[in-house]
């Protein structure tokens, strides 16, 4: 039924599935308002400044394709791929495995078992500065939690902070502490798994580990790839603990992909290269995801709702 407003107001539509359309277009405003102004708008002007030499003082220059020639030939670029490649390689990895494994060992149901879940979790939801912070008192040299307890078993103490062997490797350990997030993400998956499943494999005579093989892993291969795929993401993306803990250093051992990006447009103001360097990242992102999903999705497990 049309309202008087809807019969004298000439642009509001004088149909059910006119004012339907309208109304939905409203709702999702906010999404198109913030895709058009905080994410089209954006890429669109890094775009053009891939083309330009610009360093937020005097007005943009126009270069051509000078920024991806020094791209080619600039060592800290490789150097800052290198070094986030070696990081994603190692961390993604090591956090799917294991949050899957802490999700199987608290997918129990025993007294306490919520508090142990919190205790887990807690670490993914510190703030970056603040665990930074933590974690450059626990690697110091002299006077860190870890070389205390190295000393304690006999052991010399570790510069990890101060040797480029150590630095990378430390940083990943960091990352790890935070392997709650993906944990809780398994736990989900997997009381989503019905317990009619293991019973009947009970019955066929399944052990443990078959039923592992044959059942949780299956049915919980869309969450790994979930984990799989936001993992190789959030890791070319890291920043934080390089910036705060070790700037790069040593010689350049923790120099990752984004602080290098960081450095290039904030403090040595070469916008026109770091939106080059933005737009490889994003590029170098969707390739990987793009292979990940031709060459994992078909073994991935939905099951059927027809």
């Amino acid at each position: 039924m049309l309202t008087t407003s809807s019969r004298t107001n000439p642009f509001w539509p004088r149909t059910m599935a006119g004012q339907r359309t309208v109304i939905g277009y409203i709702f999702i405003s906010p999404f198109i308002l913030g895709f058009l102004f905080w994410f089209l708008a954006p890429a669109l002007t890094a775009v053009w400044l891939t083309f330009q030499e610009w360093n937020l003082l005097s007005p943009p220059k126009y270069v051509g394709v000078e920024n991806l020639q020094y791209l080619i030939n600039d060592d800290l670029f490789w150097q800052s791929l290198k070094v986030t490649t070696t990081y994603t390689l190692a961390y993604v990895p090591l956090n799917l495995v294991l949050g899957f494994v802490l999700a199987l060992l608290l997918n129990t149901k025993v007294r306490g078992i919520a508090l142990f879940r919190t205790i887990y979790y807690i670490p993914s939801i510190v703030p970056a500065v603040a665990n930074a912070v933590l974690w450059a008192w626990i690697f110091n040299t002299e006077f860190g939690l870890l070389n205390a307890g190295l000393h304690t078993l006999g052991m010399e103490k570790i510069k990890w902070l101060q040797r480029p062997e150590w630095a990378l490797p430390a940083l990943i350990l960091m990352a790890l502490w935070g392997f709650g997030g993906s944990m809780v993400i398994y736990l989900a998956g997997l009381q989503g798994i019905p317990e009619s499943f293991y019973e009947a494999a009970e019955l066929d005579g399944a052990g443990r580990w078959a039923k592992l093989r044959y059942i949780t892993i299956p049915l919980m291969s869309p969450v790994i790839f979930f984990n799989l795929i936001i993992g190789i993401i959030g890791s070319f993306q890291v920043f934080t603990p390089a910036r705060l803990i070790t700037s790069g250093g040593p010689q350049n051992a923790t120099l990752v992909y984004v602080l290098y990006l960081y450095r290039t447009s904030f403090e040595n103001l070469k916008m026109g290269y770091a939106a080059a360097l933005a737009w490889v990242l994003f590029i170098i992102i969707a390739l990987l995801t793009i292979f990940v999903f031709r060459y994992l999705g078909d073994r991935v497990y939905y099951e059927d709702v027809r």
